[in-house]
């Protein structure tokens, strides 16, 4: 004899189906999709052309010495470290009729467009005057960019659909490799332009190329700020205030994804060590700065498939395996180039130069290859560790969150930034410019070796610690599919009681 179905059976089914549905539904527009795009393609710019040379522009051309450097940037991160917590309580408490983040697109673009501009120019002031105006140019710029970082929580907020914003998350990455080749320009523009007008010097077109991906990156915020809405469910400023601070720092605590991507970025974060040596290792081991642009046109070549490839892992094995497996490979190839070298044929970089160069080109491409692959699956695993505080807790405290991994980033931030400059003092590393202040190479073998060391161990730890960390990470199989199932839910009542509360309101 068949089974009977009531009709209460039929009805909580249709119910659970709907609430899944909120979260299958499609709602990203093509002009949606292009500004969130268009405003990580600049600030991911932005960012890269500031790490890769304002340590390089500061002692090169501003003339600081490496160990005023150094203290400088301790000194800003621990500055940084403390307005976060601010910075982040206010971001997670606003509510405004534009949404909560949106506000903070063009609030602070002031800041970082004024610190940037400072970072990148070089007055002519007695040394204690050039102490203060880096410091005080690096710590607006990180004031501004505190504020302004408040974009990046949009990618959990702009859809409830997961496979949405996971799709949003590769397309993303796949269009920030167009502009890797913005930045690349600038060591071929630096070499070749004082070379066509003696009125140029390169000090002028590090700085020109600093006003340029400053307006670019600014012009972007702006069209992202008029062209994208928040949709997940948030809690209202009432439940907000009932909920406080010690409490939400407890949740995110304990909350083990979370923790475990924090550390995996933190101990990511010293590869920036080995990033700012790169103009270093160009300009002195192989002799011009010439050498990163066309190093630049080879490695990035082969991350035009890592996106998709990426994005095709994720889905085969997941965000946390992907993870592992990415940064495993990452230490095994830095610590594979280093011992082979980044001179194998000869004595010297110059005894075979187009030979050394084909192999440190072709070692970097290898190196580089989890590159891409942990950008994806990177922001993929917060994002999951977000819904995660969601469903075990009710809230998203996403602001507060990136303050807690602020607190980490700025730890790993000072200690990277300081051992950036201190690394260059322990080599000895003395800037060489001619007689109209280009810089030229150095040439002490013991000086090159510990750049090499530099460039190639840092990277090699911080990818082998990320993978590592990415054990203690919970968010897979059966936990994950229960996650989505529970969360869907709880979002849908959300929505409905909002609903209700709106209904009643027009209603009286």
């Amino acid at each position: 004899m068949a089974e009977q179905v009531s009709i209460e059976d039929i009805t909580m089914t249709n119910e659970e189906l709907d609430k899944l549905a909120y979260t299958k539904k499609r709602y990203l527009t093509p002009k949606e999709i292009a500004a969130y795009v268009l405003v990580n393609f600049g600030q991911k710019n932005l960012s890269q052309f500031v790490d890769a040379f304002k340590e390089f522009f500061m002692i090169q051309f501003l003339r600081l010495n490496t160990t005023a450097y150094a203290n400088i940037n301790l000194f800003a991160s621990i500055y940084d470290a403390l307005d976060d917590t601010i910075s982040g309580l206010i971001i997670d408490r606003t509510r405004t009729r534009w949404g909560r983040i949106k506000p903070f697109f063009i609030l602070p673009l002031p800041l970082w467009v004024i610190g940037g501009y400072m970072m990148f120019t070089a007055p002519d002031i007695n040394f204690n005057g050039k102490v203060i105006w880096a410091a005080v140019a690096i710590v607006i710029y990180g004031l501004g960019m505190s504020y302004f970082g408040a974009w990046g929580l949009m990618i959990y907020n702009i859809t409830p659909n997961t496979d949405e914003r996971d799709n949003l998350i590769t397309v993303t990455k796949f269009f920030e490799l167009f502009g890797t080749w913005i930045p690349s320009l600038v060591p071929i523009l630096v070499t070749l332009l004082p070379k066509i007008n003696n009125n140029i010097s390169m000090r002028d077109v590090y700085s020109g190329f600093a006003r340029f991906m400053l307006i670019l990156s600014a012009g972007f915020a702006i069209f992202g700020c008029f062209n994208m809405r928040e949709r997940v469910p948030l809690m209202s400023r009432e439940e907000m205030k009932e909920t406080s601070v010690l409490e939400s720092l407890k949740n995110i605590i304990t909350n083990r994804p979370l923790i475990a991507v924090i550390l995996a970025n933190f101990f990511n974060s010293f590869k920036a060590v080995g990033g700012s040596s790169e103009s270093y290792f160009w300009l002195n081991n192989t002799g011009s700065l010439m050498n990163q642009t066309i190093c630049g046109l080879f490695t990035g070549i082969p991350n035009y498939i890592m996106v998709p490839l990426a994005a095709k892992m994720v889905k085969k094995w997941g965000a946390r395996a992907t993870s592992i497996i990415a940064g495993l490979f990452g230490f095994v190839a830095y610590m594979t180039l280093f011992f082979i070298g980044y001179h194998p044929f000869g004595q010297n970089f110059a005894d075979h130069r187009i030979l050394n160069l084909i192999w440190v080109i072709f070692g970097l491409t290898i190196c580089g290859l989890p590159n891409k692959i942990l950008n994806v699956s990177g922001q993929i695993v917060t994002a999951e560790a977000l819904d995660y505080m969601e469903w075990k807790h009710g809230l998203r405290n996403e602001a507060l969150v990136t303050t807690v991994q602020g607190y980490f980033g700025k730890l790993a931030t000072s200690v990277t930034g300081w051992l950036s400059g201190m690394v260059l003092t322990w080599i000895n590393y003395i800037p060489l410019t001619d007689s109209i202040g280009n810089a030229i190479p150095q040439t002490d073998p013991k000086m090159l070796n510990g750049i090499w060391a530099v460039f190639c161990i840092l990277p090699a730890l911080a990818r082998g610690l990320y993978g590592i960390c990415f054990i203690l990470y919970p968010i897979h199989g059966k936990v994950q599919q229960q996650m989505i199932v529970e969360l869907a839910d709880k979002r849908a009542e959300r929505i409905a009681e909002q609903e209700a509360i709106n209904h009643s309101a027009k209603s009286e």
